[in-house]
């Protein structure tokens, strides 16, 4: 495995941004320590291009005759290394340095077994996926939840395509679909979508948090579907005025504080048992566990507060609000986590200075590539600057082949967070 080419570039015009980007691509698959033959594209555009999906997977797929599969979606913003385009027209590529018998690109005329084989995939199990998906599926939840069972280690990575027109997703096989579907056109709307990838495929991915706790948490000890209606025996409501120091005799004030506010949820598992991480939340940070969901209602009858998620008693809650400063801090420690799981750990301590990623200290197993999903409302903005998400990203890992987009929700694991950022890198022996 080499390094993987990666291009991205904005321009008004799609033909003209495909063609930088082609360009770029032939470049790099001529330098010596890159792929030369990639057969795996992973193409994310922007929503202005949302429209001309179809045109932009089949001029790069023409451009790029030797990559015969294509996955990848729509996002408010895309990502490439140390760069976001946010609100512009623009789109990001990776070509992936893969064995055709170490991934299969699927969708619904290409899915994945029970089994986790897919259509024309003899010999091939998946597992781990690459997964897009559209936030307008029913039961999408629980459709991440089937897919995951599909793959042999039940992680999944991945995002809900944001876009404020079409949702499209890319995926665009050369193992065939299902007989009787007739010719896919690559470009689909709803369902999901993606790359599973063989246990050969190494790969590391981490959740990062975007949300912070703002009091202790507690146990959902009654709850009516989405309506909470105790916390440790107490009036839920009663909980969270206490906490968040407010009163709805106050509307405007309480009003005000409660759309900043945002509960932290880890359900029961089945042995009732929660896998609530409490060394995070001491130290301010939730653990990937933790799926954060709106405020959507309050309920002064009975008490209670509605949230955008199942709330099965045995849960463990925690009020929390986004916080720019933990989200870095979250971002940078999964980040070096990455490079610990790929370094000795004699060399974490190396001379490079910290400012310095050419001199950092070099991994035993290099990263070929890596794929970041984020929250469309993170980005620059939310950490500081334009940018500066991704700058982070470089600065920790140095200056990686990275392709991704900004989601409607992000995909790890086995579930659907929201105001996370899930960092996942193909690894390679150096």
């Amino acid at each position: 495995m080499k390094r993987f080419p990666q291009a991205h570039a904005t321009h008004p015009q799609w033909r003209m941004a495909a063609a930088m980007v082609v360009a770029q691509l032939r470049a790099q698959m001529a330098l010596p320590d890159h792929a030369h033959q990639p057969s795996l594209g992973l193409l994310y555009i922007t929503d202005h291009f949302a429209d001309d999906a179809q045109a932009v997977l089949e001029c790069v797929s023409a451009e790029l005759p030797e990559v015969t599969d294509w996955a990848g979606t729509v996002g408010v913003g895309v990502s490439a290394s140390n760069v976001e385009y946010f609100d512009e027209p623009a789109l990001s590529v990776m070509l992936c340095d893969l064995s055709p018998d170490q991934y299969r690109v699927f969708s619904g005329v290409a899915p994945l077994s029970a089994s986790g084989r897919a259509e024309g995939g003899e010999g091939f199990v998946a597992h781990t996926a690459l997964v897009h998906a559209d936030a307008g599926t029913p039961e999408v939840g629980e459709l991440i939840a089937e897919m995951a069972d599909r793959t042999g280690s039940g992680y999944l990575f991945g995002g809900l395509a944001g876009s404020r027109g079409p949702t499209v997703q890319f995926a665009l096989g050369s193992a065939g679909n299902i007989s009787g579907q007739g010719a896919a056109s690559g470009v689909f709307h709803g369902g999901l979508s993606g790359v599973a990838f063989g246990r050969d495929v190494g790969i590391v991915s981490r959740v990062t948090q975007g949300a912070q706790p703002i009091a202790a948490t507690h146990v959902v000890t009654e709850s009516e579907g989405h309506l909470v209606t105790r916390l440790d025996g107490e009036p839920a409501l009663d909980v969270l005025l206490r906490e968040l120091e407010i009163s709805l005799d106050h509307p405007e004030h309480a009003m005000s504080r409660l759309r900043q506010t945002l509960v932290g949820l880890t359900r029961p598992g089945p042995d009732g048992a929660t896998a609530w991480s409490d060394s995070a939340h001491r130290r301010g940070a939730f653990g990937h566990e933790v799926i954060v969901r709106h405020i959507i209602g309050l309920d002064p009858v009975r008490r209670g507060v509605a949230i955008a998620e199942l709330a099965p008693e045995g849960s463990r809650l925690a009020f929390c609000e986004r916080h720019a400063q933990a989200a870095r801090a979250d971002l940078m420690r999964v980040c070096a986590e990455v490079r610990e799981e790929l370094e000795p750990e004699e060399l974490l301590f190396g001379t490079g200075s910290a400012g310095d990623v050419d001199t950092a200290p070099k991994p035993a197993r290099a990263i070929a590539g890596a794929v970041y999903v984020s929250c469309a409302g993170r980005g620059g903005p939310h950490f500081g600057g334009p940018s500066a998400e991704l700058q982070i990203v470089r600065h920790a890992l140095g200056d990686v082949p990275l392709v991704g987009f900004f989601a409607g929700g992000e995909i790890a694991h086995h579930r659907l967070y929201g105001y996370t950022g899930v960092l996942t890198v193909f690894v390679r022996e150096a």
